[in-house]
């Protein structure tokens, strides 16, 4: 059983994918942080993530980079969003998530195009999303609960570059798949949200 899980930064898709895979008993994989990884990899280089052959030479970074914390960082966030962009770095990544979908038994996977490029004949597809105004909130919380000081106001707007160009890309934007359950998950908290999606998805393979 695959289960794909899209939607916007911060949305709260990787908490549920998260908590989908230790209910099911299934693997999860966080595609974004494979992309993150490419855009670190390229300031590693002293490249330019706008430029296709910069982040496609980053995209043979290190696995143990994917434990780098600073990959977490809004930098990194936003250097993700301009690599992602690129149609080479989408194709040089595909296989990699595509055999993390595929395997045995099934799997979870986070991302933006999970549900409509990765594993579009995946059974159950997810798009989560929250206002951008709640996202920026709950971003700037998490940030702040890291000590790290950013003006909330920064991070909305941040986040609505990144929307911009996630929806605006010519390969694979941001969408719901057309048979996606839509969760908005704004007014709800987190364990709402996670209870909410688990009926759903429980519903749904019932």
């Amino acid at each position: 059983m695959i289960i794909a899980v899209d939607g916007p930064t911060a949305s709260g898709k990787g908490t549920i994918a998260i908590a989908l895979a230790a209910h099911f008993g299934l693997p999860h994989l966080d595609t974004g942080l494979l992309y993150r990884a490419v855009g670190r990899q390229v300031a590693i280089n002293q490249g330019n993530p706008d430029d296709p052959a910069d982040a496609l030479a980053a995209c043979e970074f290190p696995d143990a980079l994917l434990a780098d914390e600073q990959l977490r960082s809004e930098e990194s966030g936003g250097l993700a969003s301009r690599v992602s962009i690129h149609p080479q770095v989408r194709e040089a990544l595909f296989a990699r998530q595509r055999a993390f979908a595929t395997q045995e038994g099934g799997a979870v996977l986070d991302g933006r195009d999970i549900g409509t490029v990765i594993a579009p004949d995946a059974p159950i597809k997810l798009y989560i999303t929250a206002s951008a105004t709640e996202r920026a909130r709950r971003r700037w919380l998490e940030m702040t609960g890291r000590e790290i000081e950013i003006p909330l106001a920064e991070i909305e707007q941040d986040i609505i570059a990144r929307d911009n160009r996630d929806i605006g890309r010519k390969d694979a934007p941001l969408k719901a798949a057309p048979d996606a359950m839509v969760i908005d998950t704004t007014t709800l908290g987190k364990e709402e949200a996670i209870a909410a999606v688990i009926q759903a998805v429980e519903e749904a393979l019932s």
